[in-house]
């Protein structure tokens, strides 16, 4: 376990999610379960994690019961280390339809980057993954990629990286979806708080590429803000 869990800075204005998550709200107003189903590579799987009850999905529910005690709430990891949005697509039916939930927080993009796939098929995979879920009862999240070594050099990564956020962002944004702004977070935590990489980034396999305890706990913490926020605050008050 790395460090305090607890100690994590969490801007406001990097976490708000611009849609409220009329879906959720709906579930917290009738006190029903809220069911989300968190899809994505293996930083939703947990890989570089000490165990699975510190990959963010697990962390994420854990962080939402203690906030809403008096709420139901079920958080499903189906991460699944090496895919992209083309292959997490080919999942859709089994692992987040088939689940009925509330929200789908769809984490995508870094496996694009760091493999080096075609940046353009990769977006048009969370195209058509979001048109799925247009006009089902569920509320979509976007998670873009994490700030971490891997994904910021060299130079020909970087550029990949900076663009795949901006497409995620685009996509998100023509399908009326919220965007986590993973990456922003993150870089923040490096760049303005000065949090050192090891710190954040775990480094068992040698590709300073996935998260650590941790991080993947502060995110899930930023997540819970933003997810309470967009269900019970003012956001979500000004949509009906």
């Amino acid at each position: 376990m790395s460090g305090n869990l607890q100690d994590c800075d969490i801007p406001a204005e990097l976490i708000r999610f611009e849609l409220p998550l009329v879906n959720v709200a709906t579930q917290f107003d009738r006190k029903k379960l809220v069911k989300i189903v968190a899809i994505g590579s293996s930083s939703t799987e947990g890989d570089g994690a000490s165990s699975q009850a510190f990959a963010y999905p697990s962390r994420l529910e854990a962080a939402l019961r203690l906030r809403l005690p008096d709420q139901s709430i079920t958080v499903l990891n189906k991460g699944k280390g090496g895919e992209e949005a083309q292959d997490e697509l080919l999942r859709f039916d089994s692992d987040v339809l088939a689940e009925a939930p509330s929200l789908v927080i769809w984490q995508v993009g870094t496996n694009a980057v760091w493999k080096g796939y075609d940046l353009d098929n990769v977006a048009a995979a969370i195209a058509a993954g979001l048109a799925r879920l247009s006009g089902l009862a569920v509320d979509v999240v976007m998670m873009d990629l994490q700030y971490a070594p891997a994904v910021l050099r060299p130079d020909a990564v970087i550029a990949a990286t900076t663009r795949m956020v901006a497409l995620i962002a685009e996509a998100a944004a023509k399908a009326n979806a919220n965007v986590f702004r993973r990456f922003a977070l993150m870089r923040h935590w490096h760049l303005d708080d000065q949090i050192p990489f090891d710190r954040m980034i775990s480094n068992f396999d040698g590709n300073e590429l996935h998260q650590n305890d941790w991080s993947y706990n502060c995110i899930a913490e930023a997540l819970t803000v933003a997810i309470t926020g967009a269900a019970t605050g003012p956001s979500r008050s000004a949509a009906r």
